[in-house]
């Protein structure tokens, strides 16, 4: 595993870089998550086609460390991710985000400018007010999320989730949470952006509003079938498959253009 120190979050961000074919694809997590954790069998799949990719464990998640003074705002691991790129010298990039990582993902291509070949988000959080789960962290003060609510949380929860909630830093959770439901206009920084891009829904996360208004413009958007907002444990292989027809689409036309 690779590192590097994050001068905006003053700590070692750590960071798996698997070679592979073509242009680099950096896998961002979601609330909770750690891409070390998430995404390898996203990138195993014969589906993926042995294309490079960059899996990520934000400050506070993962391998990556957790400092207590840090904010965990969504802006500001943006900038972690940002400074990634530029200590890795990466010229041609492309960025996956799924839920709170989309968020990320989104905010990460509006402050790229020609690095950036293709943003691709799953079941992003698109406005203010969080989801389901942290509305629920941060229904707790964060002393009492720390100290005791989020172990509860991981001891009820029977998903993969739990794993990574339970070694995540929980001032890093309940923050990170705290920031979606203040949150902003994702959906307006998304469709102003001219870069290529697709959104990815679980067809039991549907129907959505979001979703809809998405297709109505014409944003390029693909459903899995028999999966939720957690494809990338429920599926895999057909997030691998999404993800890799979108990259090779894009890679196809910029060099034909080059």
């Amino acid at each position: 595993m690779d590192s590097f120190f994050s001068i905006t979050a003053n700590c070692l961000v750590r960071y798996h870089h698997i070679n592979g074919k073509g242009d680099p694809i950096i896998f961002i997590h979601g609330l909770g998550c750690a891409s070390s954790y998430e995404y390898p069998k996203v990138i195993a799949s014969d589906n993926f086609g042995g294309k490079q990719a960059i899996l990520i464990d934000l400050p506070g998640c993962g391998y990556s460390e957790k400092p207590k003074e840090y904010d965990y705002s969504l802006t500001n691991q943006a900038k972690v991710v940002i400074e990634m790129i530029k200590h890795l010298g990466l010229k041609n990039l492309f960025i996956y985000g799924h839920s709170m990582g989309g968020s990320i993902s989104i905010e990460i291509a509006d402050m790229l400018e020609d690095e950036l070949l293709g943003l691709i988000v799953s079941e992003p959080n698109f406005h203010p007010g969080g989801g389901f789960f942290s509305r629920q962290i941060c229904a707790s003060s964060e002393n009492d999320f720390v100290s005791s609510m989020c172990m509860k949380m991981v001891n009820r929860d029977k998903s993969p989730w739990a794993g990574t909630l339970a070694i995540n830093s929980p001032w890093c959770t309940w923050r990170s949470a705290k920031d979606l439901l203040s949150g902003k206009d994702w959906l307006t920084l998304f469709l102003r952006n001219p870069v290529d891009k697709m959104v990815i829904f679980g067809n039991e996360s549907l129907p959505d509003e979001d979703f809809n208004i998405l297709f109505e413009r014409g944003i390029q958007t693909k459903i899995l079938p028999d999966c939720g907002h957690c494809m990338s444990w429920e599926k895999p292989h057909s997030l691998a498959e999404a993800i890799s027809t979108f990259v090779d689409n894009i890679t196809s036309k910029f060099y034909q253009i080059s």
